[in-house]
């Protein structure tokens, strides 16, 4: 590889590490938005329905296969998991707290998923940076949950939200455990489409029986909503997991990983920017806690006793 190849694959590494940072740190302000004028789980259905027809035909169109009975199962379940008991009930708690608290409490997801490997049959004992992340992250959220103060709904913090968050954090982790040993489909991106068009389905179908068809108005719904959908769609599911399955293949995977705790900082950010967020000490306190325990994890997560 000559000088300029090198120059130019470290520019294209950049840029997807970049995209994947601000755009996927930008959801939670994005849902926050989103869920002004929508409902929040048909939002959530909409986004994701769509943006995995848009990665199914790309994926056609570059040669992938179209996947079988058992993949299509194994897509439904971890989109299940992913998307309808994650970020569905991570757009509906966002009725309630605030973006930026929902995404440091969705950022220990890596512990929760450490914590089950851990527990789970055959699991390994994890090594003192480990554990002490694993402590740190369970300390970080109890920050967080006890916090003083008023919550979006005027109240003190919102314990249904936040109970709301950490389910939706728990059934991301299980799902991400799921999708490790599940008859996924071959290519990266058609898995992802497949997940996101069966989870996307469910998602539509689950807030018909909650209501959210008929509290819908389409006359309601502001232009600020309509361009954070958007936003969703296009940034947050498209170029964003696009980039990510790109890095996956192209760069090493310490790197890659680093959007663990680089994503709840842009996400805190720009909900005091956007969305006139308050920053709390606590909250600010939470955050460098919980990520401190990401990094911990992803630092020390592939050294087991």
């Amino acid at each position: 590889m000559n000088r300029q190849t090198k120059v130019n694959s470290v520019y294209t590494v950049g840029i997807a590490l970049l995209s994947v940072y601000l755009f996927w740190g930008g959801t939670y302000v994005g849902m926050k938005i989103a869920i002004e004028t929508m409902p929040p789980f048909l939002m959530a259905g909409v986004r994701f329905f769509a943006a995995g027809v848009v990665l199914y035909i790309i994926s056609r169109l570059s040669g992938a296969k179209r996947p079988v009975g058992r993949e299509w199962r194994a897509s439904a379940i971890v989109g299940t998991l992913l998307l309808l008991g994650g970020n569905g009930m991570v757009a509906w708690a966002e009725q309630r707290v605030s973006s930026s608290i929902a995404s440091l409490i969705v950022a220990a997801v890596p512990v929760w998923m450490m914590l089950m490997g851990w527990l789970g049959r055959g699991g390994k004992r994890p090594t003192a940076g480990v554990i002490a992340g694993i402590v740190l992250g369970l300390l970080g959220i109890a920050v967080l949950v006890f916090q003083p103060g008023k919550g979006e709904t005027g109240t003190a913090t919102d314990l249904i939200g936040m109970i709301t968050l950490l389910a939706a954090s728990l059934s991301w982790a299980a799902g991400s455990m799921y999708s490790r040993s599940a008859a996924m489909p071959g290519s990266p991106l058609m898995s992802t489409a497949a997940q996101m068009l069966t989870g996307g389905a469910l998602l539509m179908v689950f807030s018909f029986f909650i209501g959210d068809w008929s509290r819908l108005d389409i006359s309601g719904i502001s232009p600020r909503s309509y361009l954070a959908l958007a936003y969703l769609i296009i940034f947050g599911s498209i170029i964003g997991y696009t980039a990510y399955i790109w890095l996956l293949k192209n760069a090493d995977a310490a790197l890659v990983s680093t959007y663990a705790f680089v994503n709840p900082m842009v996400a805190v950010l720009l909900g005091w920017l956007l969305a006139g967020e308050q920053l709390t000490l606590n909250t600010l306190i939470a955050a460098v806690i919980i990520i401190g325990s990401v990094v911990l994890v992803t630092v020390f997560r592939g050294k087991t006793r």
